[in-house]
């Protein structure tokens, strides 16, 4: 039997891991709010879209966010 682990996908390709296209006024709060509830989980979002995101507060309309 194969080891289940060894053919995961990268963190990056996670088919779990649900997707934002962001709007005009949004934030990465409003996001969080909106997902899990607190806003104050905005570093998770943050977090996972690091190859995107330099600066938390700086998200621009129409950028896909990676939502784990």
């Amino acid at each position: 039997m194969a080891d289940d682990k060894a053919t995961a996908p990268a963190a990056g390709n996670n088919p779990y891991t649900q997707t934002y296209v962001v709007q005009s006024g949004d934030s990465l709060s409003k996001i969080a709010q909106k997902y899990y509830g607190d806003p104050a989980l905005y570093t998770k979002i943050f977090e996972a879209n690091r190859d995107l995101l330099k600066d938390p507060n700086k998200i621009q309309p129409g950028q896909k966010l990676r939502i784990p």
